[in-house]
């Protein structure tokens, strides 16, 4: 067994939350010279610490109405700068763009498949629900593109843990919803959706289907972080946050954006629109990476500059009634 002190992991405790956050909690482990499939082991050297936040105990009412998605990390960010912990493992999609003092995203490590997906035990696409349909999703983005393609459904705030949205389609509350295919991969119910969004013409949230390696910055160097970074995947992620920062994202502003690596371009495809679906705006474009010094940097300046004219193109469309 390794003798260097533990790296204490700080996660949510949901089913979702504890399944990707063992996945990096065994990556830690090996990188700190445990063998990563001894539990024990990997317990030893990187224990987790579940804290509960306020967006998990609260789960009524739709996250802009309790102060945003900053309502997933912020009790863990507290842990993370008092000590009480070393990192923490987030969704991507659920970190602000302005980190606490003192904090940083350390790692990113490979993304698991971006795309939403669409589950109903009635038809296979949105396309195909009938007339006045119920749609349930508890993501202002997944609302506004939905009523966008279908102005006809009847969309509801459906919040709570993948399990719970899960039973409430079983019990008929609703006859669609939408959920992240990553969650449900991670969970070993990849199986489920009836159908895909394209992630062109609906893309997803900006870094869905990342995760985040928050730590001190002091801490930044750390060998065992090297071992569970994904360049590529940081590359995309800058290009998608960098859209963001410039729109003001948050869980009030209605915001897609899917950046992907080919050829040793990069290409982004930007987009927000109005809450109710009536008004979006687009833009795309793309950065040669092959050549650059700072790949990351470059692909941040396309999201910050695709972002900032989706922007200007949207003005007081995109933003949503208070």
């Amino acid at each position: 067994m390794p003798t260097q002190q533990p790296v204490r992991i700080g996660a949510r405790g949901s089913k979702l939350s504890l399944a990707q956050t063992g996945m990096v909690q065994r990556r830690i482990a090996a990188a700190l010279g445990a063998d990563p499939t001894n539990q024990a082991e990997v317990d030893a050297v990187a224990p987790l610490v579940i804290i509960t936040t306020t967006g998990d105990r609260v789960q009524d009412r739709r996250l802009l109405e309790i102060g945003g998605k900053g309502l997933f990390t912020k009790e863990i960010e507290e842990a993370l700068a008092s000590g009480e912990i070393d990192c923490a493992v987030h969704s991507m999609k659920d970190m602000p763009t302005a980190l606490p003092e003192g904090l940083c995203i350390a790692a990113i490590p490979e993304r698991e498949d971006p795309r939403d997906a669409f589950l109903s035990h009635k038809v296979e696409r949105i396309e195909d629900l009938p007339h006045g349909a119920i749609l349930g999703t508890a993501s202002l983005r997944r609302q506004a593109q939905a009523m966008h393609l279908r102005p006809d459904l009847d969309v509801r705030m459906l919040r709570g843990n993948v399990d719970t949205r899960l039973a409430k389609l079983a019990a008929g509350e609703a006859d669609g919803i939408l959920l992240a295919l990553s969650g449900l991969k991670r969970l070993g119910l990849g199986h489920l959706p009836q159908s895909l969004l394209d992630p062109v013409e609906r893309p997803p949230a900006p870094g869905q289907g990342a995760l985040a390696i928050e730590t001190r910055v002091s801490d930044l160097g750390a060998p065992w972080l090297e071992a569970i970074r994904h360049a590529p995947t940081a590359v995309a992620v800058a290009a998608e946050r960098g859209a963001l920062t410039a729109l003001d994202g948050s869980c009030k502003t209605a915001i897609g954006a899917h950046a992907w690596l080919a050829n040793g371009s990069l290409h982004l495809i930007v987009e927000a629109l109005s809450a109710d679906g009536a008004h979006r705006f687009r833009r795309e474009g793309s950065a040669e990476l092959s050549a650059s010094a700072d790949p990351q940097g470059a692909a941040r300046d396309l999201g910050l500059s695709l972002g900032g004219a989706v922007k200007r193109d949207g003005g007081d469309l995109i933003l949503t009634p208070q």
